[in-house]
């Protein structure tokens, strides 16, 4: 099946198909992306979809009503409340469908265009759904494979001239997060308490956390891929990911600074980390592949990738202040990273850990060289010494009660643009202390 997929041609991907559905040309969603989603439809049935510009297509009745014939289906792929079962299926199938979907929205192809009862049966615009979680997540890696935000962090809690540790050149340093506090985009966001050591404190003390930050991310999602004990070659990693979809790590940088030595991030990670509900396969984001920043020292064999190994894939983040407008507060690029997925998946795995369907894999805080373009506010403002301004005239240090955090990402060339949509989140304040359990 994969050495079939790789020879199979992206028919979706071609940059001259039209839709007809209507579709906004700044869309993230023209007919070339064709995403995968979980929603919830006005008749409360749960089901798998796409989207193209504003409408959400429900993938379970279009293969009820027979426009899937021909592609190795189960009859209950898409009647799920999870895509797990469908990413299990593999690369090959993933393929398909996306050509046969391209194929059936054509602006030529009048099969369901010319069928009202079809339609009305497919077809719902995107404020008569609501999104869920994707997929089931039973384990989540966050990377931190930024260079730039790494000698940032570095040179703002350590001395500038040591500001990587030294594996980190060599290796894509990661930790195994909670995949039970991971939600879709949207959701709000409670504050965290928790243990925080204040400046000059000779003891502890308890409370909300007072520096409550985001991180641009990206993420990728698994299928199954090896038995324990097995690793994954460099060269087959990508055939084992589905796809890709935004993240906003969620930090409390005075939780996290009090507890994350000797055994890094715990409670300043876990409270929540937000996704966006539409993963964009790495199919539809073959024509947007980039060149990652050259690595010096060359990585052991295991890990030595060469080429377009990374995507052009902009990211823009806005806090949105209660009641006011957005304030653009940086503009990063996923091809920042130093370390690839390819890398990342191959080196989760070179000891012989087993990888599942659903997995997520956190690419890290993503920072480019200057300013506008690093990724936390711990950065932007470093450390809460440089405010950063809002429209509405206010300045934020880190992120306050009533903010909203919103991410959009997308790929860009001379013929299409798509993206990923949002990755939004809304702050709530803490609970009473007394309330906790």
């Amino acid at each position: 099946f994969i050495k079939f997929s790789k020879i199979m041609k992206i028919t979706a991907n071609n940059p001259n198909r039209k839709s007809w559905l209507d579709v906004n040309k700044n869309s993230d969603f023209p007919i070339q992306n064709i995403p995968f989603g979980v929603f919830l439809t006005r008749d409360d049935i749960t089901t798998i979809g796409t989207r193209i510009g504003d409408y959400a297509i429900d993938l379970a009745a279009l293969h009820q009503l027979g426009y899937f014939e021909g592609i190795p289906l189960t009859d209950d792929i898409f009647m799920q409340d999870t895509l797990n079962d469908f990413i299990t299926d593999g690369r090959m199938t993933w393929r398909l469908v996306r050509n046969r979907i391209a194929d059936i929205f054509d602006e030529t192809n009048p099969k369901l265009r010319d069928q009202e009862k079809h339609r009305d049966t497919v077809i719902f615009e995107m404020d008569q759904i609501e999104m869920l979680l994707p997929v089931q997540i039973g384990d989540y890696t966050d990377f931190y494979s930024s260079k730039d935000h790494a000698m940032n962090v570095g040179s703002m809690f350590r001395d500038p001239e040591n500001a990587l540790f030294p594996n980190w050149l060599h290796l894509p340093v990661g930790y195994h997060g909670r995949a039970s506090s991971i939600v879709v985009s949207g959701t709000k966001v409670r504050r965290p308490v928790g243990q925080t050591m204040p400046p000059g404190a000779e003891s502890p003390a308890f409370g909300p956390s007072k520096l409550l930050d985001f991180e641009v991310e990206m993420a990728f999602i698994t299928t199954d891929a090896n038995k324990l004990g097995k690793s994954i070659p460099l060269t087959d990693a990508r055939d084992y990911i589905f796809g890709m979809v935004l993240m906003n790590d969620w930090s409390a940088r005075d939780l996290q600074k009090w507890e994350y030595v000797p055994l890094g991030p715990f409670l300043g990670k876990s409270f929540a980390t937000t996704v966006s509900p539409w993963i964009v396969t790495l199919d539809a984001l073959e024509p947007f592949k980039a060149k990652g920043p050259d690595q010096e020292p060359a990585p052991l064999p295991y890990l030595k990738e060469e080429g377009e190994t990374s995507y052009d894939i902009q990211i823009e983040t806005f806090i949105k202040p209660k009641k006011e407008e957005e304030t653009l507060v940086s503009v990063t690029n996923f091809k920042n990273l130093y370390w690839s997925i390819s890398q990342q998946l191959a080196h989760q795995t070179v000891n012989g850990c087993n990888v599942r369907t659903g997995d997520l894999y956190g690419s890290g805080t993503i920072s480019g060289k200057d300013k506008k373009s690093f990724g936390s506010m711990l950065e932007l403002t470093w450390a809460g010494k440089n405010p950063v301004k809002m429209n509405d005239g206010t300045e934020r240090k880190f992120i306050q009660n009533g903010d909203t955090v919103i991410m959009r990402g997308f790929c860009q060339n001379n013929e299409i643009r798509l993206g990923f949509g949002e990755c939004r989140g809304k702050v709530k304040k803490a609970h009473a202390p007394e309330k906790n359990s």
